[in-house]
């Protein structure tokens, strides 16, 4: 009964984070704010960007940064330009800075973008890098499919769209 209540409980949540993010039909930036997401997005997210790597998940290989945590794309981007603004970026971090390739990863696929913020954007396969807030430690991947827009993405710059082994629908 506990697992379902917190299944129940997780999937409240990430509807709400989903509403704020373009997840909705409202376009991004003017739904309600939700609350933003506790956990803050990895340190080296804020200026200097990082390593970008492939790792093993429960969605199969994946983009990671260099302690692990999942990279997301959003698929209401606009080329290389970000649609997440508002509440969104709270949610979900850009990665910004500079970004080398590390295991897995095709260096010719990994760039920046200047985005409207005046922050390069690190983008892979000519798709924007984020974190999800929601994600607590390394290996998590609770922002996979989000709102149906965002999505964990494959050494070879593909949408990973299968969900996330035990995770809630």
């Amino acid at each position: 009964m506990r697992k379902a209540l917190t299944g129940a409980a997780l999937l409240a949540a990430l509807t709400i984070i989903a509403a704020g993010c373009g997840g909705g039909d409202e376009p991004s930036g003017t739904a309600t704010p939700a609350e933003p997401a506790t956990t803050a997005a990895p340190a080296e997210s804020a200026t200097t960007g990082t390593t970008v790597a492939v790792a093993n998940s429960k969605l199969g290989d994946i983009l990671v940064d260099g302690d692990g945590r999942t990279l997301y794309v959003f698929t209401k981007d606009q080329g290389d330009q970000s649609a997440c603004s508002g509440p969104c970026v709270d949610n979900w971090p850009a990665l910004v800075g500079d970004a080398t390739a590390g295991t897995g990863v095709q260096a010719s696929m990994l760039s920046t973008s200047m985005q409207a913020s005046g922050d390069a954007q690190v983008t892979y396969g000519g798709k924007l890098l984020y974190y999800f807030a929601g994600d607590a430690k390394p290996g998590d991947t609770n922002g996979q499919g989000v709102g149906s827009v965002w999505y964990a993405l494959t050494a070879d710059g593909n949408l990973v769209k299968q969900k996330a082994a035990g995770a809630y629908p």
